[in-house]
This record gives structure tokens, sequence and C-alpha cells, in this order.
């Protein structure tokens, strides 16, 4: 294997997934850009209809409703929340709200919390005769499925490499409310992830064994990971200058050497022989960068995030290389500072990251697939597995688990963004996001 093979394919592999995005207020399928942000038709028309009618909601519980396609309807507070802090412009709505005519130029906005609770609130629409207080869901039929069951009951969040409903069978369901305070977004273009540590005190322990088939499960997940320190070469003596091709070689090594590891870990994995080679070939092609991404970010985080960034910083890009440092190159590194404070917040155990990592892997969306009824099924198995084992081993914590499957799509959109960034780039990102990260660690 060439040592540039796993970085040269970005430009002409998963050209189709690029266009893969999700919501960043549910996780449903986006449709493009709405009102400055990445959504979905559902959350477009809510934003829409909220702002126009000038609607204010309560919310019946604690303001940190759980946002999927399952359950967007059950909290309008929350979803309208969300949307604000997610960064959807109210500027680019015509006040008359008939369709047409916005301006496609306007972006996403960070407003500050005081302005978001006068929207919230009601006080921004002071003196108007128009509005309405709701505590149900409104029924959006923008969008396919409407969010709650037959029996009226909250549907379980929808797995994040599908857009496909998941059903509860044998373990407990997602809670419908996480007691948390939302974390305050610095990122305008990132999806808000819900904070547990705040109000983690106030959730009594749950007194409750592992069960038998997911302690199994997970074992032989685990079993299947090589989780020995990377091998290729990252000392760097004191004092030289690393070259932007010395820089972008040493990637290619370290990618070359993290792909490796994932086609011996498909070999070893438990459901090895329930799927045939053709779909295994078509889930590594379309999933191996996220898989790359999500291995640097957790198992391998010491020896990327220490020893590479010592290289980095050895690395002094010209004059050139940043002035032509691309936009998209801007949102990659703020997406990747962002993911590596959480998944650091979290402090991913090596069972969540195998669970994690072989849900992102069960993509039953990937075109090709001969058998994507079965690889749903696998999906889901782990998708259980996973929380079964966060909410059992992580008690205090009852936002983990959805906090970390919120991650997934995060991964997949970033590497979905990456291959928009030129080749000649990566060491500069590199640079940049690994200096961020070492700094902000040393600080805390």
């Amino acid at each position: 294997m060439s040592s540039s093979s796993p970085v040269l394919p970005m430009n002409s592999m998963g050209n189709e997934r690029v266009d893969q995005r999700t919501c960043l207020i549910c996780g449903d399928r986006a449709t493009g850009l709405h009102y400055g942000i990445i959504s979905c038709e559902g959350c477009k028309g809510f934003f829409k209809r909220s702002i126009c009618n000038k609607r204010v909601y309560r919310c019946s519980r604690d303001k940190n409703c759980v946002m999927s396609r399952k359950q967007r309807n059950r909290c309008q507070y929350c979803r309208l929340l969300k949307c604000l802090q997610m960064g959807m412009n109210r500027k680019a709505i015509r006040e008359d709200g008939m369709p047409g005519g916005r301006n496609k130029s306007i972006g996403p906005v960070q407003i500050s919390e005081e302005e978001i609770e006068r929207i919230m609130s009601g006080q921004e629409f002071e003196g108007e005769a128009n509005m309405s207080w709701s505590n149900n869901g409104d029924s959006d039929h923008s969008s396919p499925g409407n969010g709650v069951s037959e029996s009226n009951q909250p549907s379980p969040v929808s797995t994040p490499s599908s857009s496909r409903s998941v059903e509860l069978n044998g373990f407990a369901a997602l809670r419908d409310q996480y007691i948390g305070t939302p974390v305050s977004t610095h990122y305008q273009y990132l999806p808000h992830l819900f904070s547990y540590s705040a109000h983690s005190a106030l959730v009594p322990p749950q007194t409750r064994s592992l069960d038998p088939q997911s302690h199994s499960l997970i074992n032989q997940l685990v079993s299947a990971e090589d989780l020995e320190p990377l091998g290729t070469p990252m000392l760097i003596e004191d004092g030289y200058k690393v070259t932007q091709a010395e820089l972008f070689a040493l990637l290619c090594r370290l990618a070359d050497e993290l792909l490796f590891r994932q086609i011996a870990w498909i070999k070893k994995l438990p459901f090895f022989c329930e799927l045939s080679i053709k779909d295994y070939t078509c889930l590594l092609s379309s999933t191996w960068q996220e898989l790359i991404l999500l291995s640097s970010l957790t198992v391998y985080s010491k020896q990327i995030f220490g020893d590479l960034a010592d290289v980095t910083s050895k690395y002094s890009p010209s004059d050139d290389e940043l002035h032509r440092f691309s936009e998209e190159g801007m949102e990659v590194m703020e997406r990747l500072i962002y993911l590596f404070r959480k998944f650091n917040q979290l402090k991913v155990s090596n069972e969540e990251y195998a669970c994690m990592k072989a849900i992102n892997f069960l993509n039953q969306d990937i075109r090709g697939l001969t058998n994507a009824s079965q690889l749903e099924q696998l999906n889901k198995r782990y998708w259980y597995v996973c929380q079964d084992f966060t909410e059992y081993k992580y008690p205090h914590q009852p936002n983990r688990f959805p906090d970390l499957m919120m991650c997934l799509p995060e991964i997949r959109y970033i590497a979905g963004k990456m291959v928009n960034v030129p080749l000649e780039q990566l060491p500069l990102l590199f640079k940049a996001v690994l200096h961020s990260c070492k700094t902000s660690v040393s600080k805390e």
C-alpha cells in the first residue's frame, strides 16, 4: 500500500456522501442551507412558522428536551430554543412570511443568552396581538414522520447513521428528559450538545446489572480492536524545522497505519461472517475516514494530540499558505476543535468507543449495499448494547448516551467536508487544530 493511498482518494472517494448531511436541530436528513444553517424541511418550516406567527411556547419539563427526528415535535419550546442556539437567522425570513425573496447571503448568527431569552419569553413580541401559547407538539406535516408513536409515547432517538426510527426491544427506552443545562455554544456552525455535569448530583444512582448479552457483545467488540500505541515514528529533534512536504508525508504514513488497522479490525468483528465481502468493501470505502477520525479523537488521542502536535509545532507555514487557507478548512478546524473538547469532556471508554465505531460503520444508508435490512438489525443491536452499557456504567450521567450518539453525525459531517479541503492545506489544518486543542487542555 503506498503512503499516499488513504489520503489521495479524498477528492475522488465519497463525493456522493458530501451532500448526505444531517439537520443540526434534530439529526434528520438535511435538505440544504435554511435561514443560515444546515437543516431539514421540518425544522425549516417550524422556525419560519414560529417567527412569522410570533409564537411563544412553554416547556412543561426542564427546558432541555431531547431533539431528534422522532421527538422534535413533542416540545415546541425546546425545538425553537435549539434553532436559535444553532444560529438560525430571523433576518433571513421575509417579514410577511411569504415564500421566496429571502436574502440567501444571510448566514448563521450567534446571539446572546439574553436575546434568546427575550425571544423565548415573548418580550420581543410585546404589543403584538398575534401570540399563542402551547404545551403540546406542533404537528409538522411538512416533513415525513411526526415524531410521536401511535401510542402517543415518545419514540427513541433515531440512529445517527440512519433516518429510520429505532424500535426499542429488550432495553430501557431513552428517558424523555435529561437533567442538565445547555452549554453555551461558542461556534455558530456547531451542534448544541447538552451538558450533564451541572446537575448530575440530582440524578439518583440506579442499581442495576449489565445485560449478559450486552456484556458478551461488548467484550467481542473490544477484543477486535488494536488498542496498542501507533507504530509510526512521531519524534523530532529540538530545533528542527519541519517542512510542509515532510509533515504531509507523516500524515500520509499515519493515515496508512490507521487505515490498515481498520481493515484488520473488520476481519475480527463478531458479525464478520454475517455480511458479504461486497458489503464490507462498500462500507469501508464509505466510512474509513470517519473511523480514522473517531479513533484519532479517542483511543489514539494521547499520541495524536501529544506526539503529532509536537511535530506540527515545528512546522511554520508561509504567508502564502496562510492566505490560501480556505473557508472549508476554517469550518473543519472549528468543528474538530469543538469535537475534541467534547470527547475530552466525556473521556470515552474503550467499550463506548468500540460500540460507537461499530454503529458508525454499520450504515445501512450507503449506496450499493446488497443487504441493508441486515445491516439495520446489526446497527440496532449495537445501539442498544451501547445504551445498556453507558446507563449501567455511568448511572450519574443520564445524558451520556445521547451525547455520544450526537457526536457520530458530527464526525460524519466533518469527514465529508474534509474532501473539499485541498491536500496542500492539510498540514496547516492539522497544525492549527492540534495547537488549539493542546493549548486548551493545558489550561484546564
